[in-house]
């Protein structure tokens, strides 16, 4: 819809218009003084107060600062729960190394209270999946933040195939077999080699045909780049390892979590490998995969030429879910700017997970997803004062 069109709208067609100071599209440049108007779920238009005509009767939310609502690239926010007890913990599937058969949106919790704390802090999409362990540990989902019916909130149902690397897969499931980084590494190959010649079966006359393998269908996807790969990954040696399996197999693959991806940069580059990098905050300390993490990551990958988003991932300490505004605070401290750490927790994350059609910036035809400060979003002194879900005002209290 142009905007033309959409300023020859009626007014009972609007049900929400917004006003900001600095409006921040993402897609495009800021506008001063600029509205956002929502009806039917949509944003219908945008632009300068001088152009955007609020229709009478309409409710208007005002705030210094208008973004769209950050994407969070890689979460367990509802797979994990604010009790850290057994009954709010489904993130991680232990029964075996490999597991391609999961759905993450089959132990998701729409209604989980650690969700509405992070959209209070202005998120409003997340992708949920399983925590780091099993070498492969199933597949994600995108979902919005309304604590709505599950239905209502998910945007992708089945989505990513997640590969670990790295400390965690060495750790869990040392009693079968992957005991060391070739180990895992060894147990990948191995699972997408099974679902290449599982998918060359499926094609045979029906007398010789393979039986349907859930697992192994969903795998049989990646391999053919109908699903994508999310290998992740800390220590830049397992960087490398995601980047040769990936081109061995012929993967759409994107690296997330990423600790040291600075350090190979310009290989992740070469690659076009999309980067989810998080969360900056991780800890650090000690002799760990995670040693040489640095504040500048984000910064020196997207210098490099390399698509970056932002992700708050997972956290073995309660309550395990971290904030993508704070997260990207840090990277816009330390080199990113304001600018581009804006736009790897919006649009950056959205075009990774492939929902950039719908959100990630605010433009004519998008879902309105917005958040409203009351200053600049990455000061630690600013607030998170309006979410909007869908369209629909999900918090109005300044946080």
């Amino acid at each position: 819809m142009s905007l033309l069109l959409a300023l020859c709208l009626p007014a009972a067609a609007t049900d929400l218009a917004i006003r900001g100071e600095a409006l921040h599209p993402v897609s495009g440049p800021m506008i001063p003084d600029g509205v956002v108007l929502i009806a039917d779920g949509n944003i219908t238009a945008i632009g300068p107060a001088s152009q955007v005509a609020i229709p009478d009767g309409v409710p208007v939310i005002t705030g210094a600062v208008v973004t769209p609502g950050l994407v969070d690239g890689l979460s367990t926010a509802g797979l994990t729960g604010i009790h850290n007890i057994e009954g709010d913990q489904d993130h991680r599937e232990t029964s075996a190394p490999v597991q391609p058969r999961l759905r993450a949106l089959d132990g998701f919790d729409p209604w989980e209270p650690l969700i509405d704390w992070v959209q209070q802090h202005g998120t409003t999409t997340l992708q949920v999946g399983p925590s780091p362990g099993a070498a492969v540990a199933g597949r994600t989902a995108v979902v919005t933040s309304e604590a709505d019916t599950a239905g209502a909130q998910v945007l992708v149902a089945d989505g990513m195939m997640v590969f670990s690397l790295g400390d965690a897969p060495k750790q869990m499931f040392a009693g079968d077999g992957a005991r060391s980084r070739m180990g895992t590494a060894a147990l990948i190959r191995q699972a997408l080699t099974e679902a290449q010649e599982y998918a060359a079966r499926r094609r045979l006359s029906l007398g010789d045909r393979a039986e349907v393998d859930l697992g192994l269908q969903a795998l049989a996807e990646v391999v053919s780049g109908k699903r994508r790969a999310l290998f992740h990954a800390h220590r830049a040696d397992d960087l490398l390892t995601a980047l040769r399996i990936t081109e061995e197999f012929g993967l759409d693959a994107v690296l997330a979590g990423g600790a040291e991806a600075y350090l190979v940069r310009n290989q992740i580059a070469a690659a076009d490998v999309p980067v989810l990098v998080g969360p900056m905050m991780l800890r650090s300390w000690g002799p760990s995969e995670r040693t040489n993490a640095s504040f500048r990551n984000a910064a020196l990958l997207v210098d490099a030429g390399v698509t970056v988003g932002v992700m708050t991932g997972f956290e073995g300490y309660v309550p395990k879910v971290r904030v993508p505004l704070f997260e990207a605070a840090i990277a816009a401290g330390h080199g990113l700017g304001r600018d581009r750490a804006l736009h790897a927790a919006t649009l950056g994350s959205a075009t990774i997970l492939g929902i950039d059609d719908r959100a990630g910036s605010l433009q004519v035809g998008k879902r309105a997803d917005v958040a409203v400060f009351d200053g600049d979003p990455f000061e630690y002194t600013t607030h998170v004062c309006s979410v909007i879900v869908g369209g629909a005002i999900v918090s109005e209290t300044c946080r």
